[in-house]
């Protein structure tokens, strides 16, 4: 009977794999099936904004946003970040609390669907929710100020599944330097680099996405494991100061760690940022019409936002992006750093998509457009999922290590 009801339910996961790849329309059969037997993991997700809004079902295919099951299923995204994610200037006892609030949304959205996802925590856990046939669902709190510089906070975090933790988002925080505003400690402080030591220990992976280069190197020399970039693209064909350099890319690798290539179109398109810089009264109209339409609701704001700028597109105000500039910055990434070294960090539900990756259903072409230019299918696997999964075990065994040492 056990293994009746076990082979019913490989049964289902199969035909639902299935199903997906039948869907998956102008993609090759060799892709579809090396797609459909790997496990793709996608490092950064900002869906978790909509699980805020209790109208929002993950279970019910959606006509907006890029993220639910059943699309996630049609595409085989195996593994996902929710991102937890509060703006820079909400910081203190608010912060930790939304923060809170936000890793209970996504924990109650996995509850409510046990036949679909299953939370986890461990590369090896992601590897039995796919002979399950379910969905792993992870957590990555986006922004250190969410832990109110104390370590304890940190701690709560990590006994809650949160998995990494992006060091700064838009803004400095108390200890560490963003990309995208005036350096205020030269990089790290000392209490960052606790902070990057303990997460080590939690086995909890530092992700430097949205930092300083110099907050860059400081956590790279601080950390026993390797790092993570959970959404950055390539600095050499898009400069944007989120973006990394070639030698950061080489220097994260000498490591081990992983850059996780993020879609949205304002860090793979030199030619979209430079539209945006020569008007800059169009960003504002943009945010007017958010605002507009959907007021301090923050996961209608992420949504509408990619809705208005494709309104822009369509009128010629600002160029169209296509998917294949992923292809171009995963390449990129790759001549830089190794194939061992790259991955999927999609932004999607947090950014604006390119057109022919407007959602989870669309990622099928990745694997096609990597066969096409002659990557192996073993290189297209590592790409998909296995390089996170590397990460994350080598960041597990670290901590395994630091626990385990004896205490001085």
């Amino acid at each position: 009977m056990v293994r009746a009801i076990l082979c019913a339910g490989a049964c289902a996961a199969a035909g639902v794999l299935l199903a997906g790849a039948m869907k998956s329309e102008g993609i090759s059969e060799k892709a579809r099936k090396l797609h459909f037997s790997s496990i793709v993991v996608d490092t950064h997700d900002d869906t978790t904004q909509r699980f805020l809004d209790g109208k929002f079902d993950l279970g019910t295919r959606g006509s907006t946003g890029s993220i639910d099951l059943p699309r996630m299923r049609e595409g085989n995204l195996s593994a996902i970040f929710f991102s937890i994610w509060i703006p820079s200037k909400v910081t203190g006892p608010e912060a930790v609390d939304r923060a809170l609030v936000q890793i209970d949304a996504v924990r109650e959205q996995v509850r409510k669907h046990p036949n679909d996802m299953v939370l986890t925590t461990t590369a090896a856990e992601i590897r039995e929710a796919r002979k399950q046939g379910k969905i792993a669902a992870l957590m990555g709190v986006e922004g250190g100020h969410m832990i109110n510089s104390d370590l304890g906070i940190l701690r709560s975090y990590a006994a809650l599944a949160v998995r990494y933790m992006t060091l700064t988002h838009s803004g400095n925080d108390e200890w560490a330097d963003s990309s995208t505003d005036k350096a205020v400690h030269n990089g790290l402080t000392e209490f960052g680099k606790d902070v990057v030591r303990e997460m080590n220990r939690l086995g909890v992976m530092v992700d430097v996405s949205h930092v300083s280069d110099k907050t860059f190197y400081d956590a790279l020399e601080a950390s026993k494991a390797p790092l993570i970039a959970s959404h950055s693209s390539c600095r050499a064909i898009c400069d944007a100061p989120r973006n990394m350099t070639d030698q950061m890319m080489k220097d994260l690798a000498a490591k081990g760690g992983v850059v996780q290539i993020n879609y949205h179109v304002g860090f793979l398109s030199q030619e979209f940022r430079n539209a945006e810089k020569a008007d800059p009264e169009i960003n504002k109209a943009i945010s007017a019409k958010v605002m507009e339409r959907c007021g301090n609701n923050e996961g209608c704001q992420l949504i509408e936002g990619d809705r208005i700028t494709r309104e822009y597109v369509a009128q010629g105000k600002l160029p169209r992006v296509d998917y294949t500039k992923i292809i171009e910055h995963i390449d990129h990434a790759v001549k830089a750093a190794g194939v061992d070294h790259v991955g999927l960090g999609s932004d999607f539900d947090g950014a604006n998509m390119p057109y022919g990756m407007e959602d989870a259903t669309k990622l099928p072409v990745i694997t096609e457009a990597l066969l096409q230019k002659g990557y192996s299918e073993g290189d297209v696997k590592k790409i998909l999922g296995e390089n996170t999964l590397r990460v994350m075990a080598e960041v597990e065994r670290v901590s395994r290590e630091l626990n385990s040492a004896p205490k001085k």
